[in-house]
Parts: structure tokens; sequence; C-alpha cells
């Protein structure tokens, strides 16, 4: 970036007749604090009544209606002509932008920061504040457009809960009708990797697909000076622990970025006594729709294969998790083009396929999309990586957020 645009990321590019240069610097106040209001106050998964209850207040302040899904958190709000069962009037589509709302079970450790959370182990520390700040700004400069009457068509904001409980809230919001309608949908995730001013996109999948793994066995137990008179429980561990990756390695096309990472590990008190029970615990992750589908009755065939000689007795848990995020080539280029009329022609770069999970794929089940990255980074210095309890990020990617969605809606709603 340009000495100029680090001053100013949010840029001055101008989309003719529809966007400011920049935000209103009121604007951009309010959104400071109201993303520091909910870093300060973050609530877990299927919890998020406080800050439903503060995106609602917003959005009805500024005259839109929005909805609170069935389970109590998250909501809809549609800018524009919809009709009442959630399609937009006429048979014109609907476009969809996406936040996160939940935060994580981790401490906020940051020593140094006027809004630290307040809530004894609990975080966010994955950016879903600076999400749900970045949808709430893009959905309030598109509702004051619509108010002028220069907004195409159909917005639909969405603020899903649960983002981080397995299989995801974004299975809640499908099931509430949030989808109906709707032809296109986009979402931004913070990436400390990328300066600010940088928003990374992709064509295909830049997620992966997450599975939990739970594997519980029996044994009579025994001593351990004779463990040919039991189930050796512990043995058995050891064998699935190293051979099951080993045997999914040769099992698996090694291009799909497939990986087995056991996390947890439980067994038994006394160094002389064969345990009764023992647990075992990890992601399976693919970067491949088709490898997923295929994993979980692999999975139970080889731990099967592994366990039969050793006599213990078995239940395997099998969570299928989340999709990959697959971007369409279209929405992924959309997104860039926005990027670069939000900040400038070098704000948008690639960027690389992550192994980790987002529940946003199911939504691309349905519909066409893209998930874009924003940078959060300040460009000095060292960035703590997400889901860290030192995570925070350079607040001048708000309103880069912010124009980026907002560009991505008009490009898109004007065809």
């Amino acid at each position: 970036m340009s000495r100029e645009s680090e001053a100013d990321p949010s840029g001055e590019a101008v989309l003719p007749g529809a966007l400011p240069g920049a935000l209103p610097e009121a604007l951009r106040a309010e959104l400071v604090a109201f993303r520091r209001d909910l870093h300060m106050h973050p609530e877990l998964g299927n919890q998020e009544f406080r800050t439903t209850a503060a995106i609602k207040a917003r959005l009805e302040k500024a005259g839109l209606r929005p909805r609170v899904l069935a389970v109590g958190t998250g909501l809809i709000c549609d800018i524009g002509t919809v009709g009442a069962e959630g399609a937009a009037v006429d048979g014109v589509p609907v476009l969809a932008m996406r936040a996160d709302i939940d935060a994580l079970p981790i401490p906020d450790t940051k020593t140094e920061c006027a809004y630290r959370s307040t809530v004894p182990d609990r975080a966010h520390a994955c950016g879903h504040d600076v999400h749900t700040t970045v949808v709430l700004g893009a959905g309030l400069v598109l509702a004051e457009l619509h108010r002028q009457g220069r907004l195409p068509r159909p917005v639909r904001l969405i603020f899903q809960p649960a983002e981080e409980v397995q299989p995801g809230g974004a299975l809640d919001v499908i099931a509430a009708d949030g989808l109906d309608g709707v032809d296109r949908i986009f979402a931004l995730h913070c990436d400390p990797r990328l300066e600010v001013g940088k928003v990374g996109t992709r064509t295909g999948a830049i997620t992966s697909a997450c599975d939990m793994l739970e594997l519980r066995l029996t044994s009579p137990g025994g001593h351990t000076s004779r463990p040919h008179l039991t189930a050796d429980l512990v043995h058995a561990l050891g064998t699935v622990i190293t051979g099951l990756p080993d045997l999914l390695s040769r099992r698996v096309d090694p291009r799909s970025g497939t990986v087995l990472v056991w996390g947890t590990v439980q067994a038994g008190n006394a160094t002389n006594a064969v345990p009764q029970q023992g647990v075992l615990g990890g992601t399976l992750r693919t970067a491949q729709h088709a490898t997923w589908n295929e994993l979980e009755p692999l999975v139970r065939s080889l731990v099967t294969a592994l366990l039969a000689p050793t006599g213990v007795g078995y239940v395997l848990e099998h969570r299928r998790g989340v999709p990959p995020v697959v971007n369409d080539a279209v929405s992924a280029d959309l997104l860039a083009r926005a990027a670069e009329r939000a900040v400038g022609l070098d704000a948008a770069v690639g960027t690389e396929q992550s192994s980790g999970g987002e529940d946003f794929g199911w939504y691309l089940e349905h519909v066409p999309g893209a998930m874009g990255r924003l940078g959060v980074w300040s460009g000095s210095g060292d960035m703590s990586d997400l889901h860290q309890p030192t995570f925070d990020l350079d607040e001048r990617a708000l309103p880069v957020g912010v124009r980026t969605l907002a560009h991505a809606a008009l490009a898109t709603l004007a065809g």
C-alpha cells in the first residue's frame, strides 16, 4: 500500500452515484464503539442474547424490521421490498450478507486494552465482533441508499448464531427460511496474516471440511503383568492413534489435504492396572468436498480392522461437521472487484485454502457466493493468530470491510 492508503485504508475509490468516497466520520466512530462493546461482552454460541438485542436495536433505529430466529438468538433483516414469506416481491432475487455473532470459551489476556473482555473465560478471539460490525455497517449504508431510492433490489442481512458450535448455526438460519429468495451470498472473515487494506479472495475451496471423532474403548481390565488374560485397552488406543492416520494416508487421495489430528486421550489412573475405559478424540479435516462425503464409512471400516485383533469393545462417534466453503468464480470476482473499488487497485489479493472449518459452507450448498479474508494486521509488530487469547486487530479494517461489502452488494444488485 502507498503511504496515503496506510494513513486511510478505507480509500477514496468511488462507485459513481452510489457510495461516497469514505464512510462519514460519525458512522466510523459509531462502528468502532459498537465493535468494542461487543468485544467487552462476548457470548457463546446460542447464548448471544445481549448481542442479538444490540444488533436489533440499531437496525430498528435505522427504520428496519429485523426478526429474531426461533432459536432465540441471531436475526435476519431485509432491506428493500420483500414478501411475507421471505422471498422478494415479483420474483426479484435477494442478495444476502452474513455475519457470525458468537465468541469463544477462552480467556482474553490482552493486558493493555481498554475494551478487554469483561466476561471470564470468554473472548471474541476469532473476530466475530468485527464480522458483525462490518455487516451492520454495510447494512446501514445500503439502508440509506434504499431510502434515497438508489438500491436496485433487496438485500438480506444475516446475523448468525453459533458458528463455533458444530455443525453450526447456519443450519438454524436455513431452517428459518433465511435463504428463501436469495440468489447470492457474501461474507468476510478476519485474517491476521493480511495487512489492513487488503482483502483476500479465491475461487474454489477457501476452507476445509471438519469432522469430530470420539472413540470410546472398553475392556474387562486386569493386571499389567497378565495382559494376555484381558484386553489391553491402552495398547489398543495406541494402535488407533498411530494406525488410523497412517491408513488414511494410503486410502485417501493425498491431493485432498486430508489430515487427522488427535487432541485428547484419556485412560487409567494406575501404572500397574489395565484400565476398563478409555477415550480418544480428534478432528478430521479435508479440503475436498467429494472426499468429505466418503470419510465416515471409510473411518469406521478402518477402526474396525485396527481393533479386531485387540479384543476391546468400542463405540465410535463420527460427528459430521461443516463442508468446505467453496467460492464460485463469479462471486469471488465480484468480491475482489469490490475491494478494488473500496480501497484501490492493489487491495484484492489471492489467498490460500485454510484447513480450518467454517459453517458458511452450508449456505453455499444452496446458493452461490463467496467468503473473503479481511486484512486486520496493522503492518508492524506481531499479530496473534485467530483463537489465541491475545488476538486483537487494527480497527481501520472496519471501514474497509463495510465498503467492500457495500460495493459488492451494489455491483451484484446492478447485474
